[in-house]
């Protein structure tokens, strides 16, 4: 006789039709983790290093940005580059590298930037001793909000983002839940649940304004070679 996997006699959770310890309860479905950088099972790959087949120029033409040696690399006053397909809550995972020759500073420095649903950027920017503008250093919500904390790399080294995203939602004019983020920089925590006030912008605020609950991806081309690889998301659908 099959052990029992629970109990029955326990209270029902608040909110759920389901009691504490419920061995009819569903079982979490299996997810096999990634292993050395890979993606895990569930994911979908945005960049394994081969083409931009799944990018394209935000004008809808061909991605210009070179691939070379299982790296994509912005190609400068080429045009930023954005997802074919739309995206909407996630969990994102990619990689950058700021130029290793450092030639300006501040905001001239390894500067792009991921913009969630075309509308929201996390900046990229080499911070590694580089003082500028605390809303628009590595890793904050620019115009917005600094990371709590630099975890910047030097230049050139190889630097990663984990977040997860949940878009904003509307009834009609109405913001029923702004968009928020929590981001991870190199493993370290920069951002907790950090709550958007609108788009984002340079020198000046953004209201919400209603917009699908998907949009595509976007990599930013600030005039700077930088680097990216190994990008992925897993959608969220309880986000």
């Amino acid at each position: 006789m099959a052990q029992a996997l629970g109990y029955d006699d326990t209270p029902v959770l608040p909110d759920s039709e389901y009691r504490v310890h419920d061995g009819t309860r569903p079982q979490p479905r299996v997810v096999t983790p990634g292993q050395d950088g890979a993606p895990p099972s569930d994911a979908a790959v945005l960049f394994d290093g081969t083409d931009l087949s799944a990018w394209e120029a935000c004008d809808g033409g061909a991605a210009p940005w070179k691939v070379e040696d299982g790296v994509m690399e912005v190609v400068p006053r080429s045009g930023s580059i954005r997802t074919r397909e739309a995206l909407g809550d996630i969990q994102l995972h990619l990689e950058w590298a700021a130029p290793s020759v450092v030639e300006k500073d501040g905001q001239g420095r390894g500067n792009s930037g991921v913009f969630l649903m075309g509308r929201y950027e996390i900046q990229v920017l080499d911070g590694y001793d580089n003082p500028t503008y605390a809303d628009g250093i590595t890793a904050a919500v620019y115009g917005q909000y600094p990371p709590l904390v630099n975890a910047c790399r030097q230049p050139g080294a190889w630097q990663t983002y984990d977040l997860v995203w949940l878009g904003p939602r509307f009834d009609g004019e109405t913001v029923t839940r702004p968009a928020c983020v929590t981001l991870f920089h190199n493993g370290v925590l920069v951002h907790h649940h950090r709550t958007l006030i609108g788009p984002t912008a340079h020198r000046t605020i953004k209201p919400y304004s209603p917009h699908p609950e998907t949009g595509p991806l976007q990599l930013q081309d600030h005039g700077d070679p930088v680097r990216f690889r190994n990008i992925w998301y897993r959608a969220l659908a309880d986000g």
